[in-house]
């Protein structure tokens, strides 16, 4: 929940995706965000994001990003765009987090992939994971799938995720449940906050 894709003149914005849907989700996030909080569950952020020199962005990402017209890298009203550091970078301030909570930062779409994730979660022995975030189909689906080969427990909560193409992000809910599951769990936030309480 980055303002690189949730607010005005961050990444997403400056690549034409309609943003409204993923701001949509901020109050359900919150109110699991809150519920995790006074459970003492961990909470973990995930930043998408490059070295200021760029240096672990592929030249493949890079290519990609700048068809869109929000070249990574390039300065937009919220700083460099998707770079480590910048104000575009960090979570909205809806959804600050905590000085004692762990904000990952990741070049890729897995939080899982070039980060320290896996370790961190070892260290605590967690096993199941509750995910909620934007993009449902890039790393919201990376991360889980990521996750899933690794054999965690998934929940997924379909209205604390977004797109801005709502028939992927139908699609992507519909791909976890397939063969008993594949992918995990669909919960809304409802039931989530249920199971947290």
């Amino acid at each position: 929940m980055q303002r690189d894709f949730c607010a005005p003149g961050g990444y997403a914005d400056r690549a034409g995706l309609d943003i409204a849907p993923l701001r949509a989700i901020t109050a359900n996030i919150k109110r699991l965000l809150d519920a995790a909080r006074s459970a003492s569950v961990m909470v973990i952020f995930t930043r998408e994001g490059h070295l200021p020199d760029l240096s672990d962005c592929s030249e493949e990402k890079l290519a990609r990003s700048k068809k869109t017209g929000a070249e990574i890298g390039a300065m937009g009203p919220l700083g460099r765009l998707l770079v480590r550091g910048e104000k575009g970078q960090g979570i909205i301030d809806e959804l600050t987090p905590r000085s004692e909570e762990l904000a990952i930062d990741k070049p890729g779409y897995s939080a899982f992939q070039h980060t320290a994730l896996a370790m961190l979660l070892a260290q605590k022995n967690i096993r199941q994971l509750i995910i909620t975030g934007v993009t449902t189909e890039v790393c919201v689906h990376s991360t889980l799938r990521d996750a899933v080969d690794r054999g965690f427990r998934c929940v997924t909560v379909s209205d604390a995720c977004a797109s801005a193409y709502p028939h992927l992000h139908k699609a992507a809910m519909e791909m976890i449940a397939v063969e008993g599951g594949i992918f995990g769990e669909v919960w809304d936030t409802a039931a989530t906050l249920r199971y947290l309480s």
